[in-house]
């Protein structure tokens, strides 16, 4: 299999950011050898970084070891559509602040690899339960 990263930790590597970008790389650096992948999802959220530029992303992810296209699923609907429900109906009660809902499509994409890189476990362990979420 695979681990998903989340699109935060391929903007940090990407703008060297000094918060994040160290400990990010080298989270992706540690999962690396397992197999690295991105979501359909999180491969259009990166466009900004690369000025729509398709081609300098995919140079930056193939040098990173990052695979993609990934084929999006009907399972990944479906899990999605579930996070999704069960996350609106807990905001109408006022349990949870708003999560975009790329989020909770990253988090369906990732629940059939072997999990998801990210630096939000949290907020990815209360869509995805049985998500397994690393962080850096």
């Amino acid at each position: 299999m695979a681990w998903v990263i989340d699109t935060c930790l391929l903007i940090d590597v990407a703008e060297e950011d000094p918060a994040f970008g160290a400990g990010s790389a080298a989270l992706i650096d540690t999962h690396r050898p397992a197999g690295l992948m991105v979501c359909p999802v999180s491969y259009v959220e990166l466009a900004p970084v690369f000025e729509g530029h398709p081609e300098a992303q995919d140079e930056f992810l193939y040098h990173l070891g990052v695979t993609w296209p990934e084929a999006w699923m009907v399972a990944d609907t479906v899990a999605a559509h579930k996070a999704w429900y069960h996350h609106v109906t807990a905001r109408r009660a006022g349990q949870v602040r708003k999560r975009p809902v790329a989020d909770v499509l990253i988090g369906a994409f990732a629940s059939r690899f072997d999990g998801l890189l990210t630096r939000n476990q949290s907020d990815f362990a209360r869509l995805f339960p049985g998500l397994r979420t690393v962080g850096p």
